[in-house]
């Protein structure tokens, strides 16, 4: 190919390109022309759309608001969140009866390793039942623990409480005060480890809904094996002598719960029907379902109408 020949292909190369970037601006031009009048319109949608979306959250059914329960004061809060779901009172300060046992035995798992031997004390006989062990018996702190929160035996918290203030060299009532400063519980404190009312007028332990949603959250996390303990129909142990124990839950309502963490009623004449639920609403997802002063039997009506309503809930979220 000759040198005519080449500047005759270049020069059309040349137009060729040139022709091409005007197309592509010419393009450019059209689509711009196009956009510009009805960018009013797509901003209009897009806010629409927006606006929608929004109406769609706000407008999620609020599974809690038909809720009538008996207690006094009530709590469902997300242990993952720190969200408080539903409250009733939940600040209020109210007798505990032997949801104090959870403090008891989260204040000796906080200083006491699960081999701790505990000891029956001599004076167990003057205790309030339910009792389950004899003066002198041994348990480990992980067995007696187990036991204890299942069957809400009060002789077994006292061993607990007692056990406990001896290592910390504090009296009971001290050791669980410490216990609860550690947790931020700021309505909550005790007088003995098992609850049970010191006069007709004085409980063994006060605290709020709130702070024992997070006290049961915080033994969950502690020891989730005994936490599980409670969650069963019955808990089975063994001193170290070797007398078998075997004691039944004081919650009927353990085997129709889903995903159970931990279960521990509560009643005395004070305090009337206490119950503290913790569940999991999905993977590692904790709720707590805390009621205070209801009665003997509403209390596990007005705990179950609360878990079904927080279940019900997170079946309304995941649905949008």
């Amino acid at each position: 190919m000759d040198s005519a020949e080449l500047q005759k292909l270049a020069q059309h190369s040349r137009s060729m390109r040139e022709a091409g970037i005007a197309l592509v601006f010419a393009s450019g031009v059209l689509a711009l022309f196009l956009f510009l009048p009805n960018y009013g319109s797509l901003t209009s949608n897009s806010n629409s759309i927006s606006q929608t979306s929004q109406n769609s959250a706000t407008s999620t059914p609020d599974a809690f608001a038909n809720i009538s329960i008996e207690a006094k004061a009530a709590i469902v809060y997300d242990l993952a969140t720190g969200e408080t779901l539903y409250d009733k009172n939940a600040d209020a300060q109210l007798p505990l009866a032997s949801l104090t046992k959870l403090l008891t035995v989260y204040a000796a798992l906080a200083t006491l390793s699960p081999n701790t031997p505990i000891t029956i004390p001599d004076d167990i006989t003057q205790i309030d039942a339910p009792r389950a062990f004899n003066a002198g018996q041994i348990f480990s702190l992980y067995d007696i623990a187990r036991l204890t929160l299942t069957a809400s035996l009060n002789d077994g918290a006292t061993a607990i409480a007692r056990a406990t203030a001896d290592r910390e060299n504090r009296t009971a009532s001290a050791m669980l005060a410490n216990a609860a400063s550690s947790l931020n519980l700021s309505q909550t404190y005790a007088v003995n480890g098992s609850g049970l009312d010191v006069s007709a007028t004085v409980s063994g332990g006060y605290g709020s809904a709130r702070d024992l949603a997070r006290l049961s959250g915080a033994l969950v996390a502690k020891s989730p094996i005994i936490a599980m303990a409670t969650t069963r129909s019955s808990a089975q142990a063994s001193s170290e002598g070797g007398t078998s124990f075997s004691v039944k839950n004081t919650d009927p309502f353990v085997g129709t719960l889903p995903r159970l963490l931990l279960s521990k009623t509560g009643y005395t004449d004070l305090a009337g029907g206490n119950l503290s639920l913790v569940f999991d609403a999905g993977i590692n997802h904790p709720i707590a379902v805390v009621v205070l002063g209801s009665s003997k039997n509403e209390r596990f009506t007005d705990g179950t109408a609360l878990v079904a309503a927080t279940i019900e809930h997170f079946a309304d979220i995941s649905s949008i």
